[in-house]
């Protein structure tokens, strides 16, 4: 199974989704994950307003995603423990995405901070936030995180609640591809209350 997820680390929803996936993972499900940065900040650009990819030092949440680029493109055992670690720096931690905070998140997993902020200050990984989030935006109108594209089709999804273990994750995340790509006809579901 080959599919996609989305990722914006300020997003409560896609923390959990992206635990459930990491989680999963450590089970080795034979998945091909693809982990796609999406910028929540571009998604709510105003008609005429400039793109957040034009001024990236307003928007720490950018930088976190540029980071995350940097080692998934390199390193993508080392994404994976970064990834988890960046989501737990706000959903965990309550930190926020500031360059001494992501130094320390880097240092934390073993990476080299100074290489990995170099190469984003050398824009390299602006440009492929930029282009990823572009993609999926044109290619299935992405709006939102956490999405799961999977064959063709996306899905906008919101877990409620971490996995009790990673069976329970990998369970979660297969029930989600078979909805997304093996039921067309399911448009929207939403439950009009939590359960009590």
């Amino acid at each position: 199974m080959e599919f996609a997820v989305t990722y914006d680390y300020r997003c409560p929803f896609a923390h959990v989704a992206h635990d459930h996936v990491l989680d999963a993972l450590t089970t080795d499900p034979g998945w091909r994950v693809h982990f796609v940065p999406f910028s929540q900040s571009q998604s709510h650009v105003a008609d005429g307003e400039p793109d957040v990819w034009d001024h990236p030092e307003r928007d720490s949440g950018l930088l976190a995603l540029q980071v995350s680029v940097a080692v998934r493109d390199t390193d993508p055992m080392a994404f994976r423990r970064l990834h988890r670690a960046l989501f737990d720096l706000r959903h965990v931690e309550g930190r926020r995405y500031g360059e001494a905070e992501l130094r320390e998140v880097l240092d934390r997993q073993g990476l080299d901070a100074d290489a990995v902020l170099a190469d984003v200050a050398g824009g390299a990984p602006l440009e492929v936030v930029r282009k990823e989030h572009e993609a999926v935006v044109a290619a299935a109108d992405v709006w939102g995180v956490p999405t799961f594209l999977v064959g063709g089709r996306a899905a906008f999804i919101r877990l409620m609640s971490p996995a009790e273990d990673a069976a329970a994750a990998r369970r979660a995340v297969e029930r989600i591809l078979d909805l997304v790509a093996g039921w067309p006809e399911l448009n929207e579901l939403k439950h009009t209350t939590l359960e009590r």
